[in-house]
């Protein structure tokens, strides 16, 4: 019985051993889309009130992990089944993230906002309605680049069984939302930090320097990861496009892949763009 008991021992932990070593292998394959995930979800992050800063960040957290539960099913569900299906979802999925990644470049130079911002509009831009609007657009871009993060993940662990392919998947999936999140509360609260090192050290000294360094730096790098993140929107896209659309796959074989990558999902964007704004200019001559 004893015996009997230990030889379980001694297979969970050759079990463990195996999932920590595909563990491992999945999250390298993966470092670069965790990379553009955290450079778009700190974006998609800021802009709120400070107050507002970590309760937001939180409620986008919860909606990653749940994300993660309603996707990592199905995918496992897929791939037995109709294995098929994962490509055109991807590129579905690709394709929301190049209209997004466009539509920041066309609001960008040609729906520039106005330079002076009243009171009013300040009051406006923190109200609720816009809050749980960034919200579920940054969810529904957690959902795009989580699949991609799966399937990923999955891919590298097909010849393994199915217990470890669940286990290494979901290890991954976990991994990927405490990392990026984390890092982006980290980003957001930069100033706080900065502010409370200062009022330590009674702004003298070295604290008191580091302080005011973070409380200047984290402005720009908000505004580097805005460029940062519509960039990796892109990127993200045409890597899709180009590695699950054979023809695009082989086009243009001399250009670098990350420039190749770029330039297509580029130009899947601006075409989503000019698709969905003659929509609803159709649907609203029709409304009148």
């Amino acid at each position: 019985m004893a015996s009997g008991f230990f030889a379980v021992l001694d297979d969970i932990a050759a079990l463990m051993d195996d999932v920590a070593v595909t563990s491992k292998i999945a999250t390298r394959k993966t470092a670069g889309i965790l990379g553009d995930d955290l450079a778009v979800n700190a974006e998609k992050a800021t802009g709120f009130l400070a107050s507002r800063e970590l309760p937001v960040l939180w409620a986008i957290t919860k909606g990653s992990f749940l994300n993660k539960l309603i996707i990592l099913p199905i995918a496992f569900l897929l791939q037995f089944f109709f294995p098929i299906a994962i490509k055109y979802i991807l590129v579905a999925g690709g394709l929301y993230l190049a209209y997004e990644g466009a539509e920041k470049i066309v609001e960008f130079f040609f729906h520039k906002k106005h330079e002076g911002v009243t009171a009013e509009e300040v009051i406006e831009k923190s109200d609720t309605d816009a809050e749980k609007a960034k919200i579920k657009s940054a969810i529904t871009t957690d959902f795009i680049l989580s699949v991609e993060i799966v399937i990923i993940a999955l891919g590298s662990v097909l010849n393994q069984t199915l217990t470890i392919q669940i286990a290494t998947v979901s290890i991954v999936a976990i991994l990927a939302t405490i990392g990026v999140y984390g890092l982006v509360a980290l980003i957001v609260r930069m100033d706080d930090a900065g502010y409370g090192l200062m009022k330590r050290s009674n702004n003298k000294g070295f604290f008191s320097a580091l302080g005011e360094l973070l409380v200047k730096l984290l402005p720009l790098i908000i505004k580097a990861l805005g460029v940062i993140g519509t960039i990796a929107l892109l990127l993200v896209a045409g890597g899709i496009f180009v590695h699950n659309i054979d023809y695009l796959h082989h086009l243009f074989p001399a250009i670098p892949d990350m420039l190749k990558e770029f330039i297509v999902g580029l130009a899947a964007g601006i075409v989503a763009v000019v698709a969905v704004t003659l929509v609803k200019k159709v649907i609203a001559i029709f409304k009148k």
